[in-house]
């Protein structure tokens, strides 16, 4: 109840104060439940590249509509998923709706269609911002919600609550890491699972006036860690382990539309991971209006 009082009460203070300039000051630039916020932080500035492999923890203020596809193979056996997110922001309060499409094959079989209707919540909590700018974090949660639609491969209810921070160090580094409780619920074949799921994205960002690449707004090249821990009887403490090494191109406005293209090389970190996935890829193709 708290958690929610505060982010309705920061929805406010966000949407009276909106206009972020360089004369807030430690002393002056506080805001939200207790104060707990704090309008300097880069979290409002698009400082954070965005993931490819885990989930978006950012502030979208503007409005986005993202494309995305993870392909993985392992001998036989492919993945191909296909998702379309919107996600918009209202004060600190951002919202997210995907629809995915899932195809799952082997040499003897395959299974497909449209996957559960996720629908994410999200909101910071905490923000430090040192005095000189230089380390400034973002605390925060959000919860996950998976609708079924029946299809082959969307039979159980899933939910995930989660906690989440965004740390920057300076004017380049930045890590993202995400905590979560995943339990799906229904009669399918995977009713009743459980998870424990933690990521971690480590990107270092070269704006354009570091290196000029023409159309080149900023580069970020990126390492993204995205494990699973079995929580059930007969998977308890088997760790999944996927790593991704990439990079995120965010181009130069183009009037309202700003656009963006990732790309990353994804790969076995655990014994576990290596029975699912031997290679794959994952982009993403991002457009802020």
């Amino acid at each position: 109840m708290l958690f929610a009082i505060g982010c309705a009460h920061s929805t406010v203070m966000a949407d009276d104060e909106s206009t972020v300039t360089n004369s807030w000051t430690p002393q002056n630039s506080r805001f939200g439940l207790f104060d707990c916020l704090d309008h300097r932080s880069g979290y409002y500035e698009d400082s954070f590249p965005e993931p490819l492999l885990l989930d978006d923890t950012g502030l979208e203020p503007d409005g986005e509509v993202e494309l995305n596809y993870l392909h993985t193979e392992a001998g036989d056996e492919r993945s191909d998923i296909v998702s379309t997110e919107v996600q918009k922001s209202f004060g600190v309060v951002t919202f997210d709706l995907g629809i995915p499409y899932e195809r799952f094959s082997d040499s003897d079989d395959a299974e497909q269609g449209i996957g559960n209707i996720e629908l994410n919540g999200r909101c910071p909590f905490y923000q430090y911002v040192s005095a000189n700018g230089v380390f400034d974090t973002t605390a925060g949660a959000g919860v996950d919600i998976g609708i079924p639609v029946n299809s082959q491969v969307s039979k159980n209810t899933e939910l995930e609550p989660a906690l989440f921070d965004d740390l920057k160090i300076g004017n380049h580094f930045s890590i993202q890491v995400i905590l979560g409780y995943d339990k799906l619920f229904g009669g399918g074949d995977d009713g009743g699972s459980e998870e424990f799921e933690y990521g971690l994205d480590f990107a270092w960002a070269i704006p354009r006036t570091e290196l000029p690449i023409p159309g080149i707004e900023r580069i970020s090249p990126m390492f993204e860690v995205d494990g699973e821990v079995g929580l059930n009887e007969d998977e308890s403490g088997q760790n999944s382990v996927l790593g991704g090494a990439g990079f995120r191109l965010d181009f130069r406005p183009m009037g309202e539309l700003e656009p963006s293209l990732g790309l990353s090389y994804v790969f076995p970190m655990s014994s576990a991971a290596r029975e699912e996935v031997h290679w794959g890829i994952a982009t993403s193709f991002t457009v802020e209006f």
